[in-house]
C-alpha cells in the first residue's frame, strides 16, 4: 500500500504495527506455511514532504518490501538494506530502469500502459522485452492485469511476477468507498482517462469520478509537470475523489472478497496453463 494513503500521517505506525503484529501472529502459528511478505509504497519525489518520516517507520517495523516510484535515491535504497528489506522501483520506460538500478534498487516494476495510477504508455510486450535485455533480476509487470490468464502471459513475457492492484479495490476488505468499488465494477477500459491534470504526471483515473467533481473527463487541461503535487491543481483530491484505475476493470463483474478473487486467480492460471500444455502437445503429436 502507498504510505501515503495513511492520512493523517500518524496512522501509519498504526497501520505498520497492526499488520507486523498479525502477521507474526499468523506465522507463529503456520510455522509451514507462512505469510508473504507486505510491501509499503514510497513516493520519492520532492513534493513528498513525509518520505524521510515514513522511511524511518518502514525501517522501525522492518518493512519487508519498500516499492518506489517518481525517483530512485541511494539513501531510501540503503535505509531499507540496512535492515534486511528490497527495494523495487516503479519504472514506466527502460532507461529509468536503468537509473533505479544504477543506485542500487533489487528489482523493478515494469509499468507499462493501460496500468492504474501512475502509469507509462509502452507496451507491456516492448517493456520487458528491452529490460530483459540487460537486467536478471527480479522483475513484476503492471498494467490492465485482472485475471489468471493475464498473470500466465506476463510470466511468458519475461516477468517474474505479475503486479495488480485495481481489481483489488473491489474486494470487502478494501479501505476504498463503496461508490469507488462499484465504480471499478461498473466501468470498462472505456471508461479510464489518461491525465496529468491532478498530480503533474500522467496516470490513468475512472471517468465517472472526474465527472463527478464537475469536470469533464474530455476535455480535461494540462498541467505543469514541473509543480508536481499530491494535493493536484484541483479541489478535488487525487488521493479521495479522483479515483485511479487501469484498463484491466473489464474482467471484474462484482465485489467480493480477496480470497475469494484470489482463489479465482488461480483457478483461472492453472486452467490456461494446462490448455496451453495441451495445445502444444497437440501440436507436437501432429508433427
Amino acid at each position: 500500500m502507498p504510505a501515503l494513503n495513511a492520512r493523517p500521517a500518524s496512522l501509519l505506525e498504526e497501520w505498520l504495527a497492526e499488520i507486523t503484529e498479525e502477521l507474526a501472529s499468523y506465522n507463529a502459528r503456520n510455522p509451514a506455511r507462512p505469510a508473504a511478505p507486505f510491501a509499503i509504497n514510497q513516493i520519492v519525489h520532492k513534493s513528498n514532504d513525509r518520505l524521510e518520516q515514513d522511511m524511518e517507520l518502514c525501517a522501525k517495523y522492518k518493512v519487508p518490501i519498500i516499492i518506489t516510484s517518481l525517483g530512485a535515491r541511494e539513501d531510501i535504497n540503503a535505509a531499507a538494506h540496512s535492515y534486511g528489506g528490497i527495494v523495487l522501483h516503479d519504472v514506466i520506460n527502460n532507461k529509468f530502469a536503468h537509473k533505479a538500478i544504477d543506485k542500487g534498487a533489487d528489482g523493478l516494476i515494469a509499468v507499462s500502459a493501460g496500468a492504474g495510477g501512475h502509469a507509462g504508455v509502452k507496451s507491456p510486450f516492448a517493456l520487458v522485452q528491452e529490460i530483459r535485455q540487460w537486467f536478471d533480476g527480479p522483475l513484476a509487470l503492471a498494467g490492465a492485469i485482472a485475471n489468471g490468464n493475464s498473470v500466465l502471459a506476463a510470466q511468458a513475457m519475461g516477468a517474474d511476477f505479475a503486479y495488480i492492484g485495481s481489481p483489488f479495490i473491489a474486494t470487502h476488505e478494501a479501505r476504498a468507498a463503496e461508490e469507488y468499488k462499484q465504480a471499478i465494477v461498473d466501468s470498462t477500459s472505456d471508461d479510464i482517462v489518461y491525465s496529468n491534470l491532478f498530480t503533474g504526471v500522467h496516470g490513468n483515473y475512472l471517468a465517472p469520478s472526474i465527472r463527478a467533481a464537475g469536470l469533464d473527463p474530455d476535455d480535461l487541461p494540462e498541467s505543469d509537470p514541473s509543480k508536481m503535487s499530491f494535493g493536484g491543481d484541483t479541489k478535488s483530491k487525487p488521493w479521495k475523489d479522483i479515483w485511479g484505475s487501469g484498463q484491466g476493470i473489464g474482467a471484474i463483474n462484482e465485489v467480493t472478497s480477496a480470497a475469494t478473487f484470489v482463489d479465482k486467480l488461480h483457478r483461472e492460471y492453472v486452467e490456461a496453463r494446462d490448455n496451453l500444455l495441451q495445445t502444444s502437445q497437440v501440436n507436437a503429436s501432429n508433427d
